[in-house]
């Protein structure tokens, strides 16, 4: 059997937002990984994971797919039956898609029809998004389809809007002083709440048109810049988003991160944002000077995953 491997992703710009038609950025990230393996499940991780895979065979047997996107379940329940578990080092609860990598593997090895991820059309992309939706809605209540999509393709991927997404280059990471970082919170999130949180939120006239008329235009001018590597706006509106967040997401930002938030903003030294939905797991720094910023963030686990 091969066993291939499916990424970790970062929404780097877009969270909260694509739910009301922003764009987003999204990556693949190496880092952490995960794969669909075989075993004697011996440790209480793999036994674990195989449980969890035969309640999700339940789950998937009753989705109503369209033909060309179906599934072989009864292959996957035979495979759990021999000792199939995901085997990933994707912390969960991060923001990072440990439920995308997941569904992405196994839509990859147990669809029926055969997908080149190389050679997938814009539409097929549109097409493969609403069937992930479906498929990780398990996990979350109700998913964008935005994760798996990333973890199945490992392409960078903009989201132009609710309906259309495609592939982008991004400029390539090269040593410099500037960085794009993550900051461990030191707690898990969980998904479904915080967005319960933002739809509450959205009921609010005031807090819908501070959406459309700030957030979105911060943040859809953050990825233009971002992917034109243009730094000066990409900074300036970095600081608005933050400033934004601060005030409105209050509910999403960890407690363990308040201050160091604040003290960004006050210092200009870096700027953080929420990485997906919150409420716990890593927070995404953006700065200038990386030193500088790590000193400033002493006692916080960091990783670097970009650098300008």
């Amino acid at each position: 059997m091969t066993n291939p491997l499916f990424y970790a992703k970062i929404l780097l710009f877009g969270e909260y937002g694509i739910i009301e038609d922003s764009q987003g950025l999204t990556l693949p990230y190496s880092f952490y990984k995960g794969t669909l393996k075989f075993s004697g499940l011996e440790s209480d991780f793999e036994k674990k994971s195989n449980d969890s895979l035969l309640k999700y065979s339940e789950y998937l047997k009753e989705l109503q797919l369209p033909e060309s996107f179906q599934l072989d379940i009864s292959k996957f329940k035979k495979d759990i039956k021999k000792g199939l578990f995901f085997d990933s080092n994707i912390p969960q609860g991060y923001g990072v898609g440990s439920s995308g990598a997941l569904v992405a593997a196994i839509f990859s090895r147990y669809s029926v029809e055969n997908f080149e991820p190389e050679q997938v059309s814009k539409d097929q992309l549109k097409n493969l998004r609403t069937i992930f939706g479906q498929m990780e809605s398990y996990f979350h209540g109700k998913s964008s389809g935005i994760d798996p999509l990333i973890c199945y393709m490992n392409l960078p991927i903009l989201i132009e809007s609710r309906d259309s997404v495609d592939r982008v280059s991004v400029p390539a990471s090269h040593e410099g002083k500037g960085a794009i970082f993550l900051i461990d919170s030191g707690m898990t999130g969980e998904t479904g709440p915080m967005v319960q949180i933002f739809f509450e939120k959205m009921k609010t006239e005031g807090f819908r048109k501070t959406m459309k008329e700030e957030f979105i235009r911060y943040n859809n001018a953050c990825i233009d810049a971002f992917l034109k590597k243009e730094m000066t706006p990409l900074f300036r509106n970095l600081k608005s988003l933050s400033v934004w967040a601060y005030e409105h997401f209050k509910p999403m930002i960890p407690e363990s991160i308040y201050n160091a938030w604040k003290k960004g903003l006050d210092t200009n030294a870096y700027y953080l944002k929420l990485c997906g939905s919150g409420g716990g797991g890593y927070i995404l720094g953006f700065t200038k000077d990386y030193k500088k910023a790590e000193k400033m963030l002493e006692g916080f686990h960091k990783e670097v995953i970009y650098r300008f």
